[in-house]
């Protein structure tokens, strides 16, 4: 079978690329590559074994077909997404679901056999007269109970550059996989592209996984959020099979935070895109491990975990040399980096909150612009996207932590969940226990919905675990699983919510800086470790003034007035109460096998918060639970 196959995909390959297939053996490898082949009928098929001159390779090809341009920092090249495809596109991506299966309903879905027939119409032919590159790669550290092999056809070479700084190469891994191994398979296309080599058929854009065959289909798009299978995407399939094997897949960053006597406490976060996420990771005087996908396991009773990927693509917008010094460095000195969807002036790219005056005209993504451009519907277009974004090896960062790619993963002393909520929580709470601090702070996640997905901004919503539009099975079972996880361990990690985005709703302003996040990592690395005592509120626990004092002078070289706490930590009842019954609703409204657990557990949140308002009223300060 292999000989068979290997035959009839000979006459698209170079002697070079023939033998680099040959050496595989795994017949699933094999037959992929094959039937992408038949279907999309690309002219030549390049195999990439991750040499260093095959990637320079990849780099050439894609700045000598226009994919990607370059800027005048040696290194930085800039590529443009289509007008319509900036973001994350819930629209048109969906889940292919056997005939007699169920997801959750709202969930975006496809009955399989109908699903597979219009994307493969799609794909027919999509890479006529064009390359298909074959790029394996592996998910998490290599040989590792972690890791999962992966690899993606495709025939952008933006797509297959971007790999190499957001992934591991596999090629080797690939070689000794055995035939029963599981694989992630990505099959992409751009489709037709106009004369600036942007995809241009937005109206046929789909992006389709079909999670009975661990296998993502994109076409017609480059935004690399929707066209590098192994992000979000692959995410999808990863949850499904961490709850076939009792562990986790999660949209977690990963931060080391130094404590005292050179302690190391890592501390995971879930946040929605655009909510903090990556400058959460980026902390000054940190260590950063992961700041978009984790693997969890339970190893010996303990909670360890992995960054999937190796490098970040990250939104760049308000990143400048004030709040983001670390990222900001990078960005802007000789190094490999994809800017994608800024204006470029002069060689030089800008994005909105740089720091700096932007330039009045450039190219950007809407193709030469101007100040006060206007698109199609009498919109003004920005300088830059708002969801700009750049790819960048984590190894580019001063403060990449050294277990990078350990493959025994790193102990996790805590997990936050945060997002942009005006109105409830506070800046920083811990929970009473693993169940509360899963439900009241993951499970009650609300956000309001950003930039980074295609026309939703603006929008308030539950967000579970900043998971939820990538859940592949049951929101109810996953939320089962997530708290046997923990009660499995013998040692759980600490719950804690953030809430960076509070607001004094009369004023409508901020009560945080962006810098006071830091504050709050510190006290929750304190916490970990017994170092400083909490307030129970009916929230939950609640940091002291006088600790928060301490690390404020120490950190931010600053005094934190009493007023600003009272304002940050008071709790604001009437709001907390209502998210309750938002939360409820939707778990009632959109899961039908959610456990009882949850609404007991919120339940009593709000028997403690009405007996807190019946005893001191709307607004309680913090002081009052002392």
């Amino acid at each position: 079978m292999k000989k068979e196959v290997l035959e009839r995909l000979k006459s698209k390959l170079s002697p070079q690329d023939f033998e680099k297939i040959s050496l595989i053996s795994h017949q699933g490898v094999l037959n992929f590559i094959y039937e992408a082949t038949i279907l999309c009928n690309p002219k030549e098929i390049f195999i990439c074994s991750d040499t260093p001159k095959e990637k320079a390779y990849i780099r050439r090809m894609a700045i000598l077909t226009g994919e990607e341009k370059p800027l005048k920092i040696k290194g930085h090249t800039y590529h443009f997404d289509g007008y319509y495809d900036q973001g994350r596109d819930r629209e048109v991506t969906r889940f292919l679901v056997p005939q007699g299966e169920y997801l959750n309903p709202q969930l975006h879905q496809i009955e399989r056999k109908r699903g597979l027939e219009e994307i493969k119409n799609l794909l027919k032919n999509s890479m006529q007269n064009k390359t298909m590159i074959v790029r394996f790669l592996t998910l998490g550290p290599q040989d590792s109970r972690f890791t999962i092999l992966c690899m993606e056809c495709t025939d952008s070479w933006y797509v297959a550059h971007s790999v190499d700084l957001l992934y591991r190469p596999g090629y080797k891994a690939f070689l000794k996989a055995k035939e029963n191994e599981e694989i992630f398979f990505t099959l992409h296309s751009a489709g037709n592209l106009d004369e600036n080599m942007i995809s241009f058929d937005y109206d046929k854009k789909r992006i389709y996984i079909d999670y009975t065959e661990n296998t993502v289909y994109s076409v017609n798009t480059q935004y690399a959020g929707n066209s590098i299978g192994f992000k979000k995407l692959a995410l999808r399939l990863a949850i499904r099979k961490a709850h076939r094997e009792n562990w986790l897949a999660e949209h977690f960053m990963i931060v080391g935070v130094k404590g005292p006597n050179k302690r190391k406490t890592y501390l995971a976060g879930a946040f929605p895109s655009a909510c903090g996420k990556t400058s959460t990771a980026m902390l000054k005087g940190e260590t950063i491990l992961a700041d978009d996908i984790a693997y969890i396991h339970n190893v010996n009773g303990r909670c360890r975990a992995v960054n999937v990927e190796a490098g970040i693509f990250g939104i760049l917008q308000d990143v400048n040399p004030k709040d983001d010094p670390l990222i900001y460095e990078v960005l802007t000195k000789e190094g490999e980096i994809i800017f994608s969807n800024v204006l470029v002036k002069d060689g030089r790219p800008y994005w909105l909150g740089m720091g700096c005056k932007l330039p009045k005209e450039g190219i950007n993504f809407s193709g030469n612009w101007f100040e006060g451009k206007k698109d199609p519907q009498g919109n003004i277009i920005p300088p830059a996207h708002k969801n700009a974004r750049y790819a960048v090896s984590l190894k580019s960062l001063k403060n990449f932590d050294i277990n990078i790619n350990n493959k025994r993963g790193v102990e996790l002393g805590g997990i936050m969940f945060g997002g942009r909520d005006y109105r409830a929580y506070v800046p920083v709470q811990e929970g009473f226990n693993w169940e509360h601090g899963i439900i009241a702070y993951g499970a009650g996640l609300e956000t309001e919905t950003t930039f980074a997905i295609v026309g939703e901004e603006g929008r308030y919503e539950i967000n579970v675990m900043s998971i939820q539009d990538f859940v592949s099975i049951s929101l109810g079972l996953y939320i089962k699983n997530y708290l046997d996880f923990g009660r499995r361990l013998k040692k759980r990690p600490r719950i804690f919510g953030v809430n960076y985005f509070l607001k004094d709703l009369e004023k409508d302003e901020f009560l945080n800086a962006r810098q006071d996040k830091h504050i709050w990592i510190k006290w929750m690395e304190l916490r970990v470790h017994n170092d400083v005592k909490a307030i129970t509120t009916p929230t939950g626990l609640i940091p002291y003034y006088e600790d928060l004092c301490m690390l404020f002078k120490k950190v931010l070289k600053k005094d934190y007035l009493k007023q600003d706490y009272i304002k940050q930590f008071s709790i604001r009842v009437n709001e907390n109460l209502a998210k309750i019954e938002r939360v409820e609703r939707f778990w009632k409204e959109n899961v039908s096998d959610t456990p009882d657990e949850l609404f007991d557990v919120l339940e009593k949140q709000r028997e403690r918060l009405l007996e807190a308002k019946e005893k001191f009223g709307d607004y309680i300060e913090p002081f009052a639970f002392i």
